[in-house]
């Protein structure tokens, strides 16, 4: 948690530390470098500091590191937000902060990088009945081989119910799953999802994500050997 105010940086990270997130805060450039030498998941990150830039500071991380990195900070106009998200931002924040936001967005990255682990430790594909999920290519191959078009939170969606093994898994988890630094998720935006998805997925005769009363949905069929 890189931030320079004493205030809110205690205020952050207890916050997050409140969260099951094990968290240690930087009031400085040089000493998020002396944190970065531990294994770092995910930097919170301000731009104005005391002794350097934090875009700066974010164009080291990247070349040194594969955290991902949430901007948090004051300034907002449209240029820094653009040059924050194009250097190497997953997520860029303005004070004040919302902290059940920055949460969400927070558990989202990590819950990307996740599924991209994931991929790498299993040569990338995944069988699932009539369907092959690749999740580093990000395609999904119908039983003809051809690729079934899938939007960004479609495809992650359903890398996370596939990487579910059949557990149902929240809608509220699955906002964190698709929520992304360009557009407000909710509750119907996951619904709406999983009915395109729905659509998407036909052949086989049954149904592919399965709704559980209460919770949320699953993925109905069985992983292929």
């Amino acid at each position: 948690m890189v931030e320079d105010d004493p205030v809110t940086r205690t205020m952050l990270v207890g916050y997050f530390n409140d969260n099951n997130f094990d968290v240690v805060g930087a009031g400085s450039v040089a000493e998020c470098r002396q944190a970065l030498r531990s294994r770092t998941d995910l930097v919170f990150l301000d731009v104005q500091l005391p002794d350097g830039d934090g875009f700066e500071l974010a164009k080291e991380i990247q070349a040194t590191s594969n955290a991902g990195i949430i901007f948090v900070t004051r300034r907002d106009t449209d240029v820094d937000r653009i040059l924050g998200l194009e250097i190497a931002g997953d997520h860029y924040v303005t004070k004040p902060i919302n902290l059940r936001d920055l949460l969400a967005r927070a558990r989202s990255v990590l819950r990307r990088r996740s599924i991209d682990r994931k991929a790498a430790r299993n040569h990338n594909s995944i069988a699932f009945g009539d369907w092959i999920i690749d999740l580093t290519r990000r395609e999904l191959l119908g039983a003809d081989g051809k690729p079934v078009a899938l939007t960004r939170a479609e495809f992650d969606l359903l890398a996370a119910l596939v990487g579910a093994d059949g557990r149902p898994l929240s809608r509220d988890y699955l906002i964190e799953v698709v929520s992304n630094r360009q557009a407000e998720v909710d509750i119907r935006t996951v619904d709406a999802l999983v009915a395109r998805l729905r659509r998407k997925l036909v052949g086989s005769g049954t149904p592919v994500i399965a709704t559980v009363t209460g919770v949320g949905y699953k993925l109905a069929l069985s992983e292929r050997p």
